[in-house]
C-alpha cells in the first residue's frame, strides 16, 4: 500500500471534499471558511459555475492537443484575450504549468536575449522550488538547503522590507536601491547582468509590498544598463493586490512578465510574457514541453478572465482588502504581539513577534491552527515562518470578511 510522502505535511487535518465560493467542506460536511484560496490560486472561488461550465464542456471536445504538434482553439483564444489584460508591448506569450517552470522559462530568456550570465534577485523572495527557480528563492533555506551547488549566476540584493529593518519604507527604499548599486560595481557587474528578478509583495517572504521608488529605480537601472526586469507576479496576479497587476501599484514596467495561480481558477497552467522582439531572441527549442497550453486548462482560463471581469473582481479585491486590512489593523493594534499587519488587496498578512521584537514563530502557529479549529482556514509564511497571511478568493463578500476577523480574533487571544 502506497501514501503521500510524508515531507507533504498539510498546514490543516481537513479533508476537504468539496468547494463552493470560499468555502470549504470536509467529509463530515462541516463548512470552512478558506482564506488560502489554495496558495491564492482559486481567484474565481471553488468551483464557479462558469468556469465549471467551460471545463466540461473542454473535457467533452478535447482534453489534450500538445502545443508544438498542433493548436487548440482555446489555445490560441487566450493568447488573444491576455493581450487586453497585460502591460503595454508585451505581446508574445508561452505557457507552461506551473510558476517555477515559468520562472525557468524566463531564466532561460533573459540570459539568451543578452549573452549575459547573472541574475539579482531580491532578499526574500520566492521564485519556486525547482532547481532553477530554487537558486533564485531566499525566503527561507528549506526552498533550497541540502541540493546544492545550485546553479551558479545569482547575486542577491536588499529587498526595502521596512518593518525588518526598523525603517520607514522610504529609508528602507534608499538602502536597497544603494545596496543594488554597489551589487553592480562589486558582484555583478551591469555589463555581466542579465536581469532583475523581483516580486510586487514578497509572497513566501512575509507579504511584504515593494515601493514605487523602488520599482521606479530598478527600471531606471536596468534602463542605463542594459539590463532586463523580469516581474514575478505568479501570485499578485490577476487581481489579488486589487489591481489586475501587481506592479501596478508601483507604476513597474516590466521586460517580461511571468503568472500562474490565479491564471485558471485552479488548472494548472502558467505563462510567460514578452514583446515579440525579446521573445524571438530565445534560442530554437528552448521553448516547449508536453502539457503547457492544456486546452482544459486554457479554457478554465478564459472562463475566469470573463468572471473577473462580469463580476468587476478586481475593484471588488480593492474594496474587500480595504476592509480586511482595516479589520487586521485593529486586531494588531489590540493585540502586542502582532507586530506588522500590511499588504495589498486581498494579500494581507499580520507578522507575530515577542516582546524584544523577535520572530514568535509559536504564536504565529498556534493562531493559525485555533483559527482551523474555529472555521477558518489559513497559512504562515516569512522566513521565520511567524506571519499568518490571508488570501481569500476575489469573490469574498463583506460577511464573510467580518466572520472571518471575527474567527481571527478569537483564534490570536487564545494563541497567546
Amino acid at each position: 500500500m502506497a501514501a503521500l510522502s510524508p515531507r507533504l505535511l498539510q498546514a490543516t487535518p481537513v479533508l476537504a471534499e468539496r468547494g463552493e465560493g470560499v468555502y470549504l467542506f470536509d467529509q463530515d460536511d462541516r463548512r470552512y471558511l478558506d482564506f488560502t484560496a489554495g496558495i491564492g490560486v482559486t481567484s474565481t472561488g471553488h468551483c464557479h459555475p462558469a468556469v465549471v461550465a467551460a471545463v466540461q464542456a473542454q473535457v467533452a471536445r478535447l482534453i489534450h492537443g500538445q502545443y508544438t504538434t498542433v493548436l487548440s482553439r482555446p489555445l490560441r483564444e487566450l493568447s488573444e484575450r491576455l493581450g487586453s489584460v497585460l502591460p503595454d508591448g508585451l505581446d508574445s506569450l508561452f505557457f507552461v504549468n506551473s510558476g517555477s517552470e515559468a520562472v525557468e522559462a524566463a531564466m532561460r530568456l533573459v540570459r539568451h536575449a543578452t549573452g549575459r550570465p547573472n541574475i539579482v534577485v531580491f532578499h526574500g523572495s520566492f521564485h519556486g522550488r525547482t532547481y532553477g527557480a530554487a537558486a533564485l528563492t531566499t525566503a527561507g533555506t528549506k526552498f533550497r538547503a541540502g541540493i546544492g551547488p545550485l546553479p551558479s549566476g545569482v547575486v542577491v540584493s536588499p529587498f526595502p522590507s521596512a518593518y525588518r529593518y526598523g525603517w520607514d519604507v522610504d529609508t528602507a527604499t534608499d538602502f536597497a536601491l544603494a545596496e543594488l548599486d554597489y551589487v553592480l560595481a562589486t558582484t555583478s557587474p551591469a555589463a555581466d547582468t542579465a536581469a532583475f528578478f523581483v516580486e510586487p509583495v514578497l509572497g513566501e517572504g512575509g507579504y511584504v509590498p515593494a515601493s514605487t521608488r523602488f520599482l521606479a529605480g530598478l527600471r531606471e537601472r536596468a534602463d542605463r544598463h542594459g539590463i532586463l526586469l523580469v516581474v514575478d507576479e505568479v501570485q499578485t496576479g490577476f487581481g489579488r493586490t486589487g489591481k489586475f497587476w501587481g506592479h501596478d501599484h508601483f507604476d513597474g514596467r516590466p521586460d517580461v512578465l511571468v503568472t500562474a495561480k490565479g491564471l485558471a481558477s485552479g488548472f494548472p497552467l502558467s505563462a510567460l510574457a514578452a514583446s515579440e522582439e525579446l521573445m524571438t531572441k530565445a534560442w530554437p527549442g528552448s521553448q516547449g514541453g508536453t502539457y503547457g497550453g492544456n486546452p482544459v486548462a486554457c479554457a478554465a482560463a478564459l472562463a475566469t478572465l470573463d468572471v473577473i471581469e462580469k463580476e468587476q473582481l478586481v475593484d471588488r479585491a480593492a474594496r474587500m482588502g480595504a476592509l480586511l486590512e482595516t479589520g487586521l489593523v485593529k486586531i494588531g493594534d489590540s493585540e502586542p504581539l502582532i507586530g506588522d499587519v500590511r499588504g495589498l488587496g486581498l494579500m494581507l498578512a499580520s507578522e507575530f513577534t515577542d516582546g524584544d521584537g523577535r520572530p514568535d514563530t509559536d504564536t504565529a502557529n498556534r493562531a493559525q491552527q485555533a483559527a482551523h479549529e474555529r472555521g477558518l482556514l489559513l497559512l504562515t509564511c516569512g522566513a521565520h515562518g511567524n506571519v499568518v497571511r490571508m488570501i481569500p478568493a476575489l469573490v469574498v463578500d463583506e460577511t464573510q470578511i467580518e466572520e472571518a476577523l471575527s474567527i481571527w480574533h478569537e483564534a490570536v487571544r487564545a494563541a497567546v
